[in-house]
């Protein structure tokens, strides 16, 4: 009898929790569901907007290969519009670069990478896009526009990338001691074997050569003053 007394009063007391807490646990599901549906819906958007961008890359790739510029601008700006945050978007502006390099329009590449280095939330796309709208702008003659863009900035496994750069900066601007110093900060870095180290050395040698020509050459002058 205490036994059934004690069910009964279980039985009663599960009740009254039921009725006092039982709302909380029912819309808890309600709200658990509502998320698992949501996430699923958000997952098939983004695989429809993930395939769209990615046909419009296509279509911008053959636009490019077959010399149609206006069609390759037009696409560039559809991605920028419609699907702004896809990497596809951000590997279209990196290729429009070529077609404005094709085109000799050094000035409309830079805009292209600057776009690209303001834009993408890719830290790593970033960065690449930053040496190599350092280098357009040396090549360019815009040598200080070139060294704000690598200022203030982690460069992190790009340091060598970076000090080569600098040294390209100086040596167009006449400055061989400086020149000298960035090409060996990027020979001697812990990342140097992600830069052409026969190159940055060509760049070297051909600073001392330089320098010596320079040197030879204020001697001879001097000899033929005296």
């Amino acid at each position: 009898m205490d036994e059934l007394l004690s069910e009964k009063e279980q039985l009663k007391q599960i009740r009254a929790w039921w009725r006092e807490y039982g709302w909380y646990l029912a819309a808890g599901v309600a709200l658990g569901a509502a998320i698992l549906f949501g996430m699923r819906q958000l997952d098939t958007y983004n695989q429809v907007q993930a395939e769209s961008a990615a046909a419009v890359y296509q279509e911008l790739r053959l636009a490019i290969t077959d010399d149609a510029d206006a069609d390759a601008l037009g696409l560039v700006a559809q991605l920028r519009e419609d699907y702004p945050s896809s990497p596809y978007t951000d590997q279209a502006g990196m290729l429009i670069v070529i077609m404005h390099l094709q085109n000799q329009s050094a000035r409309l590449a830079i805009e292209a990478l600057r776009y690209t280095l303001e834009s993408t939330p890719d830290e790593h796309l970033a960065m690449i896009a930053r040496t190599r709208l350092a280098r357009l702008m040396v090549s360019a003659g815009r040598h200080d526009e070139a060294m704000e863009v690598l200022e203030g900035v982690e460069a992190g496994s790009f340091a060598p990338r970076f000090s080569e750069i600098r040294g390209d900066i100086y040596y167009a601007r006449g400055d061989s001691d400086s020149a000298r110093t960035a090409y060996n900060q990027a020979l001697n870095s812990e990342q140097s074997d992600l830069v052409d180290r026969g190159l940055i050395q060509m760049k070297l040698d051909d600073l001392v050569a330089s320098v010596a020509a320079v040197v030879e050459e204020e001697v001879l002058s001097e000899d033929a003053g005296g």
